[in-house]
């Protein structure tokens, strides 16, 4: 990660989100697969309300390399989804990393 440290990024979404979410998604994983290019991302992905197969999308995650604080936290303010308001909350974290695996398998 070249001497950058980790950010968690963790977002809520409002409430029946996924069509206010459609329109936008493109640009959103766009910026994220931009990242993941540079070699930022440790993970990343929507987080769906149940265990079920499909479920409904309530916020996102990120967890990604970042300079400082506010790097990651302007670049997740910039993201299309939280300029558009679909976030009701997002929180923009520095991770203090103990364990980190090398390879992981899901």
């Amino acid at each position: 990660m070249n001497g950058r440290a980790l950010y968690l990024m963790y977002a809520e979404d409002v409430d029946h989100s996924e069509a206010l979410r459609a329109p936008l998604r493109e640009a959103h994983i766009r910026r994220r697969a931009e990242l993941a290019a540079q070699g930022r991302v440790v993970v990343s992905g929507p987080l769906w309300d149940s265990d079920a197969a499909q479920g409904d999308y309530c916020g996102s995650l990120l967890v990604a390399a970042f300079d400082s604080l506010a790097q990651a936290q302007a670049w997740a303010d910039a993201d299309p989804y939280a300029r558009a308001g679909i976030y009701r909350r997002m929180v923009v974290r520095r991770i203090n990393t103990h364990f980190l695996a090398q390879e992981s398998s899901p």
